[in-house]
């Protein structure tokens, strides 16, 4: 029921699942616990959901907890986003990569966003509103900011005009700065 395709970054995954539909409307299964396992040899348990509702050119992020760190599986309930992940594990092969993904509540597709990366997103469309679960609690004292558009990154987020910021993500830590992971979190079953 869920098509499950690794991006550029193999950690990172694009999640599709199937819509039942019919002229009274749609059912979609967004996620079921084994399949999710079985096709990513990813096995987490899912302890908060996050909702946020966003006007047109909101841009946040790049957020991530250096310790007890989030893994995120987002999807959009109304609107359109361009959903950013960025890898900032400091052994990783993939130190300073990021991928991107337009998701909406047309194509209904998620982003896996595994623990040890940074999580941003810009909104396209007035009242989207996303959801997201994730793998730990909010810590505010863990968490840091990754400037969001660091030159060394290079991120192309799609933007239309500037975007609207809070205050935390107008002043986030610059790539060559900014604190990694010292190890990759474990994540994958065996």
């Amino acid at each position: 029921m869920l098509t499950i395709t690794e991006t550029a970054l193999p950690e990172v995954f694009v999640i599709e699942p199937t819509v039942f539909g019919d002229e009274r409307g749609f059912l979609v299964v967004t996620y079921i616990a084994q399949e999710f396992s079985d096709k990513t040899g990813v096995t987490v348990p899912f302890v908060q959901d996050n909702q946020s509702k966003s006007a047109k050119h909101v841009l946040r992020g790049l957020h991530y907890q250096i310790q007890k760190p989030q893994g995120k599986l987002v999807r959009v309930l109304c609107g359109r986003i361009i959903d950013v992940a960025v890898d900032v594990r400091k052994d990783s092969p993939n130190l300073g990569k990021w991928v991107s993904y337009e998701l909406s509540a047309a194509n209904k597709r998620q982003l896996w966003v595994p623990p040890g990366f940074a999580h941003g997103f810009y909104v396209l469309e007035d009242n989207t509103e996303v959801l997201y679960k994730t793998t730990d609690y909010y810590a505010p004292k863990h968490e840091r900011t990754l400037q969001w558009n660091d030159p060394d990154l290079n991120i192309d987020w799609g933007l239309v005009g500037k975007p609207v910021l809070s205050d935390r993500d107008q002043v986030g830590t610059p790539f060559r700065e900014v604190e990694l992971y010292a190890t990759s979190p474990t994540y994958r079953s065996a």
